[in-house]
């Protein structure tokens, strides 16, 4: 709109120059004035020249107007954000996994579990203890396998809100006007990328502790396999031998 009512207003005084240019040696002439050619064709040269440079005025400003929308096409900003969802999934993860129940993900407490009940039967201890130490142990397994199923729930839950999240991301990155609208858009893809991973990870840690319990387990249960043969093939402080009559007279 603007640059055509520009393009008319140059004309107009182009117009004009020229009418004034042609207007004047007639009008001489009626004065008395001897009409002169070469002035006349001066004045008409001089004005094409000047409506040649309105003309290419009108084509920069033509040229300025469009480089400043491109721009502000480029500078507009996505209307779609998938990052607030994207978060909140990765939090529900992250909350899945802070659960964890008995051994925590913790270097402390893993730590405390294993010197507790975990690195071999000492002699000293009780028989009920090596009991209690083997069903915390197998506690400790069940637990984790929950643990490794609550959040592979979690991750296949996510899996509905990141299709539906991509869908909208690539909806919006299709249809992006500018430069600014494009890069978010890959952005936001990345991001959806980044929360998958997070998922992924979270399975891999989940049932890599819960292999590791078990293992765990298995382990300290052959070590207090081998204290309890041991106790039970050695004779007691208080064992007394007896004789025993087989038949009365």
């Amino acid at each position: 709109m603007r640059s055509s009512s520009l393009r008319r207003l140059a004309l107009s005084c182009g117009s004009a120059l020229l009418i004034a240019f042609a207007a004047a040696p007639a009008h001489a002439q009626f004065g008395g004035v001897v009409y002169d050619p070469t002035n006349y064709s001066q004045n008409v040269l001089t004005a094409a020249r000047t409506l040649e440079q309105i003309n290419n005025q009108i084509k920069s400003l033509q040229n300025e107007a469009e480089s400043l929308i491109n721009d502000a096409r480029n500078l507009a900003s996505l209307p779609t954000s998938a990052l607030a969802e994207l978060q909140s999934q990765v939090r529900q993860t992250q909350q899945l996994l802070s659960n964890a129940q008995r051994i925590a993900y913790s270097v402390q407490s893993i730590d405390q579990a294993f010197n507790s009940r975990y690195r071999g039967s000492p002699m000293s201890a009780t028989d009920k203890a090596l009991v209690d130490n083997a069903r915390a142990r197998w506690e400790d397994t069940v637990a984790g396998f929950e643990d490794a199923l609550k959040v592979q729930a979690g991750v296949v839950g996510n899996i509905e809100g990141s299709r539906d999240a991509m869908e909208r991301i690539v909806g919006s990155s299709q249809s992006a006007s500018g430069a600014l609208q494009a890069t978010q858009a890959g952005n936001q893809l990345l991001a959806l990328q980044a929360q998958q991973l997070a998922d992924l990870t979270a399975v891999v840690a989940a049932q890599g502790r819960a292999q590791a319990l078990e293992a765990s387990q298995r382990a300290a249960a052959q070590d207090q396999a081998r204290e309890q043969l041991r106790r039970f093939l050695t004779p007691g402080t208080d064992y007394r031998p007896t004789p025993v009559q087989m038949f009365h007279r």
